[in-house]
C-alpha cells in the first residue's frame, strides 16, 4: 500500500504548522493543494525525476484517495516541497530548516531518481574503426536519438 495523495498534502499541512488535530481544511483547500501537488510533480517528471507519482491527465482530474508508487525515500521531498508552494495560500510562512530539508532531500532525490540525458556531440569524429565502408560520407557521429518519450513511470503506447 502507497501513500495517497491525500497523504502528502496532510504532510504538508503539518509541516507549516496546520496539524489535522486542530484544523480543519475545507474541500477546496484541499482541491487546491491537490492541484499544486499534481503540478509539482508534473514538473519534476519533466526534469527526469520519476518517483512512481501518477500524473492526471487534466488539472484537477485525480482523487484526493488515489495511490502512488511514489517510495519512502521521497516522502520528505515531496511533502515540504509541496509546503513550499502551499504555505503562502494558507497566510503562513515557512521556517528556514523546512527550506533546508526541502534542499536536503530533493539533492538526495535527484541521486537516486533522475535520469540523465545521454551526451554525446553531433561533429564527433569518428573512430577508425567505426567508420562504415562508405566512410567519406560520414565521418562524423550522428547527434543521440531519443526513442522513446516515457519514463519509467509511463505508459508505452504502440
Amino acid at each position: 500500500m502507497g501513500y495517497t495523495r491525500r497523504d502528502f498534502i496532510d504532510g504538508a499541512l503539518e509541516e507549516i504548522g496546520l496539524a489535522a488535530y486542530n484544523y480543519d481544511a475545507t474541500a477546496e483547500e484541499l482541491n487546491s493543494a491537490m492541484r499544486r501537488l499534481d503540478s509539482m510533480m508534473a514538473e519534476w517528471n519533466a526534469r527526469g525525476i520519476r518517483v512512481g507519482y501518477p500524473i492526471p491527465s487534466g488539472p484537477g482530474t485525480g482523487n484526493l484517495t488515489d495511490e502512488t508508487e511514489a517510495p519512502d525515500s521521497a516522502w520528505e521531498a515531496i511533502v515540504t516541497g509541496l509546503a513550499l508552494r502551499i504555505a503562502p495560500s494558507f497566510g503562513k510562512t515557512v521556517m528556514a530548516d523546512t527550506r533546508t530539508n526541502f534542499m536536503r532531500a530533493y539533492q538526495a532525490l535527484l541521486n537516486i531518481h533522475a535520469q540523465p540525458s545521454e551526451v554525446q556531440p553531433r561533429k564527433m569524429p569518428l573512430g577508425g574503426g567505426n567508420k562504415p565502408y562508405w566512410w567519406g560520407y560520414q565521418v562524423f557521429t550522428t547527434g543521440p536519438v531519443d526513442r522513446l518519450v516515457t519514463g519509467d513511470d509511463g505508459v508505452l503506447e504502440f
